[in-house]
């Protein structure tokens, strides 16, 4: 007997839940996701501090001694 109040009551939480549309604040939504503001960082290598430029121009030498071998 309890079983059609239980079905009518999740029925009407999901029916409340499906027509509920909250306020988005869409500029702390950018926030948290991180989008950034300029454009101009695009390109600029993150990771370049990290290693050595020498390191990278060895590495390309030894590759193309690979290859003639």
């Amino acid at each position: 007997m309890g079983r059609g109040r239980q079905k009518a009551k999740h029925t009407k939480v999901a029916r409340e839940l499906k027509y509920f549309s909250p306020s988005t604040d869409l500029t702390a939504l950018e926030k948290e996701i991180g989008h950034p503001s300029d454009t101009d960082d695009q390109y600029v290598d993150k990771w370049a501090d990290l290693y050595d430029e020498e390191d990278s121009e060895e590495d390309e030498e030894s590759d193309e001694d690979s290859r003639i071998k």
